[in-house]
């Protein structure tokens, strides 16, 4: 089964099996326990969990698949695609960071 954008080109599917895999896989395994540091019970912490894995899945299909043009992947030099990869690698480390944080500084 092929994978098709708005317009009906392939596209290849890997980028949003890895966004959304990893969604679910940091939302379902952190999520919960970071939020019970906040004293949210868990079903709460769970259900908010699921909720922002599916709003971001819901966001890299539309990213990575739906709106995608598949030749403009191939019109972006390598050294552009890897230093976009370590800017969003940096972002999400500073995010990490200020969760940590925010949850030590809760008292958690």
């Amino acid at each position: 089964m092929s994978v098709r954008n708005r317009e009906g080109d392939p596209v290849d599917p890997v980028p949003f099996v890895v966004v959304a895999g990893s969604a679910w896989l940091l939302c379902l395994s952190f999520g919960p326990l970071y939020l019970d540091a906040f004293a949210v019970p868990w079903p709460r912490g769970l259900a908010v969990s699921v909720a922002a894995a599916l709003a971001t899945t819901v966001w890299a299909y539309r990213r990575f698949v739906w709106t995608v043009d598949p030749t403009v992947r191939r019109e972006l030099p390598p050294d552009l695609r890897f230093r976009r990869i370590c800017y969003g690698a940096l972002v999400f480390g500073a995010v990490l960071t200020f969760l940590s944080l925010l949850a030590f500084a809760s008292g958690g």
